[in-house]
């Protein structure tokens, strides 16, 4: 799905997440206005990458990874080192992170009041989880800063954090995110992310949700008809 972020309207949807899928989009414009693109937010799927390298021009510098896919592979990180010490804390007797998945992944201002406590008490203690954890709440403000240079050296410091922790999800996460590192700082040229794509996706799939139940409910009531 293509969006115009400053109108909020979609442009275009294509059948699958391909080359020549986006490619069709950008096809029916005039090489003026592929010119006249200033950025482009995406999440670091090679296929978008590549028809938006062959089409846009000075496309290496209008990429911008969105924030909220890069912080996806840290948070899979970290649910990755909680269900390894879980497992493992269960062989050894009663594990603490039985039931706490989402504690680990929310940001602390989307997480309910009446866990916060709980949330304290495991933090307390000396788990692998706490130190990915932390490791991810702290990438969040590679995203605060408003240039390239700052945004580039404080990477570097949460890099060395995360390389060095001993957690190898973590680690792995690291890697991933330093990979695609340059067309993750144009944010601080072009301060876009994918936000409105992701709540326009969320109606979507509502919409699709309750087409389908009414769908299921109708076809059921012609079962009990017959």
């Amino acid at each position: 799905m293509v969006y115009d972020i400053d109108a909020g309207t979609v442009e275009f949807v294509g059948d699958e997440r391909t080359q020549e899928a986006l490619e069709s989009y950008y096809r029916q414009f005039t090489p003026e206005e592929l010119a006249g693109i200033e950025a482009v937010a995406m999440d670091m799927w090679d296929p978008f990458i590549a028809a938006t390298r062959k089409h846009v021009p000075d496309a290496a510098k209008k990429i911008v990874f969105d924030r909220f896919h890069v912080m996806r592979h840290v948070l899979e990180a970290v649910d990755q080192v909680r269900k390894s010490e879980h497992r493992q804390l269960s062989d050894s007797g009663e594990s603490p992170l039985k039931g706490t998945k989402y504690l680990w992944l929310w940001s602390p201002k989307n997480m309910p009041a009446w866990r916060q406590e709980e949330f304290a008490q495991l933090r307390a203690r000396d788990l692998k989880v706490c130190r990915a954890w932390a490791i991810k709440e702290n990438l969040r403000h590679l995203w605060d800063y408003h240039y390239r240079a700052h945004m580039r050296s404080f990477f570097k410091r949460w890099y060395f954090w995360a390389t060095h922790s001993r957690l190898k999800p973590i680690q792995k996460a690291a890697k991933t995110v330093k990979n695609h590192i340059d067309n993750i700082l144009t944010y601080a040229t072009h301060r876009i992310t994918n936000a409105l794509g992701e709540a326009i996706n969320a109606k979507i799939e509502k919409v699709k949700m309750i087409w389908s139940q009414r769908t299921a409910g109708e076809l059921t009531g012609c079962e009990y008809g017959r």
